[in-house]
């Protein structure tokens, strides 16, 4: 499925679509949070990218852990503690691997969904990122299990993660700042599930 040079691809590929839909995402938190997601994810992710080249010829659990520690620690709000927590959670999952296939990836990404739920305290319906994790993360397994290819099987997660973060729509906050503004939230897209989608969208279109 991918190999350590491949996951260093997919980091650059997703810090460049943080940097592209970063007036989207800050938009989508304006009246929910901060105002500042996008922003915090693309200052992240180009945190990230000045790691980058030292993690050359390094395995992929060493790649992901590093970019979990820059994260938690360049970007702001929530994002950064459980989107840090996620990578160096999932790094943990893939330590030595040099490369990985797509039964490693969906045991990385158990791992990634468990280090959300005990970071953040949260479980899906409670308009979190967790609403298009979980969600793709059985569809991806759904597809594996029925002999899909990894392709196809990352496509099926992507469409569960979309429709998983368009659901917060429908959904009352429990969780984080948006959980202040209780049902005057609803209408508003998570911008954390929104911002997932469009990293698994990302690997989906490179691997």
């Amino acid at each position: 499925m991918a190999d350590s040079k491949k996951v260093l691809e997919i980091i650059r590929a997703i810090g460049l679509k943080m940097e592209a839909e970063k007036e989207y995402l800050t938009e989508l938190d304006q009246p929910i949070g901060d105002s500042d997601h996008g922003i915090n994810m693309a200052r992240g992710f180009a945190a990230v990218e000045g790691k980058l080249p030292d993690l050359e010829g390094k395995d992929i659990g060493t790649i992901l852990k590093t970019v979990g520690m820059t994260l938690v620690s360049t970007v702001g709000g929530a994002s950064g503690p459980l989107y840090g927590s996620a990578y160096m959670k999932a790094g943990m999952a893939l330590a030595g691997k040099e490369e990985m296939d797509m039964d490693d990836f969906l045991s990385m990404m158990d791992t990634a969904v468990q280090a959300v739920e005990q970071r953040g305290k949260a479980t899906v319906e409670e308009a979190t990122m967790l609403d298009a994790m979980v969600p793709s993360l059985k569809a991806m397994k759904d597809a594996a299990a029925e002999g899909k290819s990894v392709r196809e099987a990352l496509e099926a997660g992507v469409r569960a993660a979309w429709a998983g973060a368009e659901h917060t729509k429908d959904l009352v906050a429990t969780k984080g700042r948006a959980s202040y503004v209780g049902e005057r939230g609803l209408g508003h897209q998570d911008p954390g599930a929104t911002s997932y989608s469009y990293m698994l969208e990302v690997i989906a279109g490179l691997v």
